[in-house]
């Protein structure tokens, strides 16, 4: 579902690289609780794990250079 994204600036459907976590050829990207956003070459995108309760869930987070 998530995957079916299309981008709002182009058109085009966006690449889902995490589950929560979609980019598009343009320069645009989609994360769950932030939204659209425009990427810059400065950000990484990673997992991380956090643990709830006694499960361990990965969580794609931004991190800057």
């Amino acid at each position: 579902m998530s995957s079916k994204r299309v981008c709002p600036n182009c058109g085009r459907k966006m690449k889902q690289q995490f589950i929560g976590l979609c980019h598009c050829k343009c320069g645009l990207s989609w994360k769950r609780d932030i939204d659209y956003f425009e990427r810059t070459p400065d950000m990484v995108f990673a997992l991380e794990r956090r643990q709830t309760g006694k499960k361990v869930k990965q969580v794609p987070v931004i991190r800057y250079k």
